[in-house]
């Protein structure tokens, strides 16, 4: 799968965003290395996030090959436990679709480590090229097609709702859209499907 060149503007788009949503927060944002409470429970990524993640996992076999084969192993340890359940084609990695399938995924594998956390470490092995979800999670963004303002729970404890909205962080979702279509491809999975994708 080909990841767009315009993602790198997507990804600096995004450094950019959060870095200053962290600064208006000051210490009401808990995010810190070693912090992994969000790295926990599997989540939908898009064919976006797929591109980006294979594009790091070449560049880590090519330049920290031990490094890669500690993060494919885990991906495949984690396939191995959880995708007797995985809600969807196990032989792609591809999500279902259908309310029950949806449902389902709602409640799977909702304790599991990410296989890109490292779990020596504490750290993202992938980070440089994590998924969108992971580059949103801790300051305020708007959640699904309605006005209401979601926050890692973990963040912003005794600040108002108006303290949380001036932290807001916007999130350039139509160019993230747009450059989802330009990958091709079509279909959700989670992290360790795509961490194993061309081998």
């Amino acid at each position: 799968m080909r990841l767009p060149p315009s993602d790198s503007e997507l990804v600096q788009i995004m450094d950019t965003v959060l870095a200053d949503a962290a600064r208006r927060a000051g210490t009401w944002l808990a995010c810190r290395p070693g912090c992994t409470q969000c790295c926990h429970g599997a989540f939908a990524i898009n064919a976006l996030d797929v591109a980006r993640l294979q594009s790091g996992m070449r560049t880590l076999e090519a330049t920290h090959s031990e490094k890669a084969g500690a993060i494919r192993d885990r991906a495949r340890a984690w396939i191995a436990e959880h995708g007797p359940e995985f809600p969807g084609e196990l032989s792609t990695g591809l999500l279902g679709t259908s309310e029950e399938q949806q449902a389902q995924f709602e409640e799977f594998a909702n304790e599991a480590a990410c296989p890109a956390l490292n779990p020596q470490t504490g750290l993202c092995d992938v980070y440089e090229w994590r998924p969108m979800i992971c580059r949103v999670f801790g300051p305020p963004v708007r959640m699904g097609e309605g006005d209401a303002l979601g926050c890692c729970e973990l963040c912003f404890i005794g600040a108002s709702e108006d303290q949380i909205a001036a932290c807001e962080m916007t999130v350039p979702h139509e160019l993230e859209e747009r450059l989802v279509t330009e990958t091709g491809a079509e279909g959700d999975t989670v992290v360790a499907f795509a961490l194993l994708c061309g081998t």
